[in-house]
């Protein structure tokens, strides 16, 4: 295993039993990032970090040296929603998460843009988003907001990286928001990974459209869905249908140093260890300079 100092690659643990076992998963696997989720996921609310927990959150991820973590939101939470109602109380979990961030030190938390649900314009969703992104920013300290693109399905917000930079511009912080790019979800959304060209030409427009300065994670994932289906369908590395080629392709990419890229594949610790290092491995070593 080629451990690159600057490639950061890991997986989204599980914190059952205390967020601090999310670090201790991704000591098991060999990862050096990790996401997780910051309260359990299939609720508004749930009771407060204790002191004891933050400590040893704190203490574990010193130890394990983990400079990039990146929770993921709860899937209950749509900040695009039109219903006034719905929207505030999806706001108190979103930012409940946000501060558990910011008493456990992490710098930077992804989450799902949102949805019109049907019920309003794209354009108006995205003033919704960016509007809870500017609240969030007031009642919180530190973390940055980071969103994750949409595979397009539905209604949802995100597939195109206009989208994304649309709520961007809304935000009155810009050092405070980001992106996160997932692998599986774009290729979903159309963006044929499966080619050189096809790589360059999505990269190209990210940073055209958005810029590379906002991108603040990746997430690793392959795809059982085919390009531009719209469906959010996780592979393991090498068994869906992006092409081989793109993996050392994206790893040694140097735009992608520096940030937390992190397996949301199936399987599990098993599968991820494999995973992980099969990834390192790709990274090409650095050429030595001849005397």
């Amino acid at each position: 295993m080629n451990l690159n100092r600057r490639v950061f690659i890991g997986a989204h643990t599980s914190a059952a039993g205390g967020v601090h076992n999310a670090i201790r998963w991704g000591q098991t696997i060999g990862a050096r990032a990790i996401a997780l989720y910051v309260r359990p996921r299939g609720s508004y609310t749930s009771p407060p970090l204790t002191v004891e927990e933050i400590a040893e959150f704190k203490r574990l991820r010193e130890q394990a040296d983990y400079p990039y973590i990146m929770p993921h939101g709860t899937y209950l939470v749509n900040l695009g929603n039109p219903n006034i109602e719905k929207r505030r109380r999806f706001y108190r979990t979103f930012l409940d998460e946000l501060q558990r961030c910011d008493l456990l030190g992490i710098d930077r938390y992804n989450f799902h843009p949102g949805s019109t649900v049907g019920a309003c314009t794209k354009q108006e969703s995205i003033g919704y988003i960016a509007e809870c992104i500017n609240k969030a920013h007031a009642d919180t300290d530190k973390v940055i907001c980071v969103l994750e693109n949409s595979a397009g399905a539905g209604n949802t917000i995100g597939a195109v990286f206009e989208e994304l930079a649309a709520i961007i511009d809304g935000v009155k912080d810009k050092t405070r928001v980001g992106v996160c790019l997932d692998t599986c979800h774009a290729f979903a959304a159309g963006y044929n990974l499966s080619t050189e060209d096809g790589y360059a030409a999505m990269m190209d427009e990210f940073e055209r459209t958005i810029g590379l300065a906002y991108l603040r994670g990746v997430h690793l994932n392959d795809s059982s869905a085919p390009l531009a289906s719209r469906r959010d369908r996780h592979a393991n590395i090498g068994d869906g249908l992006i092409d081989p080629s793109f993996w050392p392709r994206i790893m040694n990419d140097a735009r992608f140093d520096h940030m937390p890229m992190v397996l949301e594949t199936p399987g599990g610790n098993d599968a991820w260890v494999h995973e992980i290092s099969y990834l390192y491995r790709l990274i090409e070593k650095p050429k030595k300079k001849r005397k």
